[in-house]
């Protein structure tokens, strides 16, 4: 009997856990395509989840705001400890900063939102600064020690310049764009080697489809 009591305390604290995620990763959806001011409703159908359960999790809007913004953040350095395998420090690196412009993207749709959320909340400005920088000096330690990214670069200059890459940006296609200019300010950040490197090797794998074999 004892077991079976325990079983069904638990049931519902796991299905309030998995009721919750799916309201974030809906809610990450509705946001990020119909802005702020997109329906809860919507959100709610989404996670296939009734209103009153949606409201039970997030009492108001900007609870619900919050959660979402956290839950990137969190998932961003999750992500960044994942890549501390990566055989290429650098292709790590890059990785990482290519999967914030997905972050960006969800900010962008709740970004009035976002912006009061945060001037209510320093706590929130700052644990977000703070993670994101963790993240990104990790990665960045790992790149410079391996010799492949120049010394004098600091994780917040990467935060700084991706988020002033994304914003400088906010219009059509902007997503692409960002990801290119991501891309030519990594192999900027390479030292001379590294940069040597990729070069002798584009070089190669752009003349192997010409060689002919010899009889």
């Amino acid at each position: 009997m004892r077991q079976s009591s325990a079983a069904i305390i638990r049931k519902p604290r796991a299905d309030a856990a998995r009721n919750r995620e799916r309201v974030l990763e809906a809610a990450k959806a509705v946001f990020s395509a119909g802005g702020a001011d997109a329906s809860l409703e919507a959100v709610a159908r989404r996670a296939g989840v009734g209103i009153g359960t949606l409201y039970r999790h997030f009492p108001t809007r900007e609870a619900l705001y919050e959660a979402v913004y956290r839950r990137e953040v969190e998932q961003l350095g999750d992500f960044a400890e994942q890549l501390k395998d990566e055989p290429r420090p650098v292709d790590a690196l890059r990785r990482w900063l290519r999967s914030n412009v997905e972050f960006v993207a969800t900010k962008k749709g709740m970004s009035a939102a976002l912006t009061l959320a945060a001037q209510a909340s320093p706590e929130l400005r700052s644990y977000s600064f703070e993670r994101l920088t963790e993240a990104a000096g990790a990665l960045l330690d790992r790149a410079v020690a391996a010799g492949e990214i120049r010394s004098d670069v600091s994780p917040e200059d990467l935060i700084r310049a991706l988020v002033g890459m994304c914003y400088m940006h906010d219009q059509p296609g902007w997503q692409s764009n960002v990801l290119r200019l991501l891309d030519v300010f990594v192999d900027g950040l390479r030292t001379r080697n590294t940069q040597d490197a990729a070069v002798r090797s584009q070089t190669i794998a752009a003349k192997k489809p010409t060689l002919r074999k010899k009889r």
